[in-house]
């Protein structure tokens, strides 16, 4: 099988159901930020000390890809036989228990932190911020088409985890956070 098809020469993408686009366009810009997203925590993975959360990570890599899929699927009448899985409320309530789960190993917060620490912690708010950007996205397209509601809420708890990840790794290997000095 080629990996090229030449069919987006021309400026155009297919979406599931066969619609083309632009690739400007904000569903395109939408998915492909979730898609940067997922690519850039499969490098976090790499780096992270702590195997519990290299394996939280390559399962939120996994629900992504639903994401990715389900924002390239318009919700319509044509699309609802192809049987797109839709993202799940499962999905948030995932990533809160993990909030919890995690938040409950570190010290409270006393001041605002700065991105950095170990390489991990530091890579792990760059999934955050880009995680916000994947939000602030689907949020735009949200206001043109029908999105599904997990969608946006999962986003939003994605980056509060990824926020207590990497203060979860710095603790793990005795890294303190980067105060933020005024």
């Amino acid at each position: 099988m080629k990996i090229y098809t030449k069919t987006g020469d021309k400026g155009k993408t297919g979406l599931f159901g066969g619609e083309r686009v632009s690739k400007s366009s904000p569903r395109i810009e939408a998915y492909g930020t979730i898609d940067e997203l997922n690519a850039f925590i499969g490098l976090t993975v790499t780096e992270v000390a702590d195997e519990t959360v290299k394996t939280l990570l390559i399962n939120i890599q996994n629900q992504l890809f639903t994401v990715g899929s389900d924002l390239a699927a318009p919700e319509t009448d044509k699309n609802s036989k192809l049987n797109v899985e839709r993202t799940p409320a499962d999905y948030y309530v995932e990533a809160e228990e993990a909030i919890d789960f995690y938040n409950a190993k570190l010290d409270d917060l006393k001041s605002f932190i700065l991105p950095g620490g170990t390489k991990s912690a530091a890579l792990l708010h760059v999934c955050r911020t880009i995680a916000r950007r994947a939000e602030r996205a689907v949020v735009a397209l949200n206001s043109t088409v029908k999105i599904g509601d997990n969608i946006l809420i999962f986003l939003n708890r994605l980056s509060d985890l990824f926020f207590v990840l990497s203060r979860y790794e710095n603790a793990v290997t005795g890294t303190p956070d980067v105060e933020w000095k005024k």
